[in-house]
């Protein structure tokens, strides 16, 4: 895809963004557009960058690594691109997740949490995190209840992990045209940041990340702050590279 593809197609959403915002009675901007740059080569991240777009999102660490320390040690570029890990996290891909990222979206258990500090610690670094949480039938990963999230909440509300602050929740709605399905999905997302932040009010639980390329204006209806959208930025995804 072209340049002036990618322009024209950040252009296009923004404005979607801006028009949702105003029909559901938000605040302008107070929904970020998080461009998924998955199987995408790096070229298409410097376009989108030159379209002003800084936050990113990659599902699979080894391919962000390479395409994103390559962009951020690249020296004639004064203003450094935001990633976001928002696919889910092996224990084993942790290191160069907390190195290259600012925020790993999908933590879905404890045990990353524990596996996240220990690299923090190693590495000097705190980073930010959104707890994942399974509301539809398509969702792969997740916790599964509203007692298991608390669980982990309540651990970093505890200080048992220092270098990790929790910013919010994420989720995936159910791949299907049922818009009734959808809204329920991120309905429940909602309500749940909602229950946590009046369980942990020390807490900053404020981000919800949800809503894709084919959702995300029902997503802005239910009170995202984060949509995540690939297809409708980049077009369709080049060939997987190994992971």
């Amino acid at each position: 895809m072209t340049f002036e593809q990618i322009k024209d197609n950040f252009e296009k959403i923004r404005y979607e963004i801006l028009t949702e915002e105003k029909k559901s009675g938000r605040t302008e901007n107070s929904v970020s557009l998080c461009a998924v740059s998955k199987f995408h080569p790096v070229q298409s991240v410097y376009d989108a960058m030159k379209s002003k777009q800084f936050l990113f999102g990659e599902n699979r660490v080894q391919e962000a690594y390479e395409k994103f320390t390559q962009i951020q040690n690249d020296s004639t570029i004064s203003k450094k691109p935001d990633l976001h890990i928002i696919g889910t996290l092996q224990k084993n891909k942790v290191k160069k997740a907390v190195e290259i990222s600012s925020c790993i979206e999908s933590v879905d258990r404890e045990d990353l949490l524990v596996a996240i500090e220990k690299t923090c610690v190693e590495l000097n670094k705190k980073i930010n995190i959104l707890f994942e949480f399974h509301t539809g039938e398509e969702s792969k990963s997740g916790f599964l209840s509203y007692d298991s999230i608390k669980e982990s909440v309540e651990s970093c509300a505890k200080g048992i992990f220092p270098h990790i602050v929790p910013c919010g929740l994420m989720t995936m709605a159910p791949f299907t045209d049922n818009e009734i399905l959808i809204h329920k999905s991120f309905e429940s997302l909602r309500k749940t940041k909602d229950s946590l932040q009046k369980e942990f009010p020390n807490l900053m639980l404020n981000e919800l990340s949800m809503g894709m390329s084919n959702d995300y204006k029902i997503a802005i209806e239910e009170g995202s702050t984060i949509v995540r959208i690939g297809t409708a930025l980049f077009g369709q995804r080049e060939a997987p590279l190994k992971n």
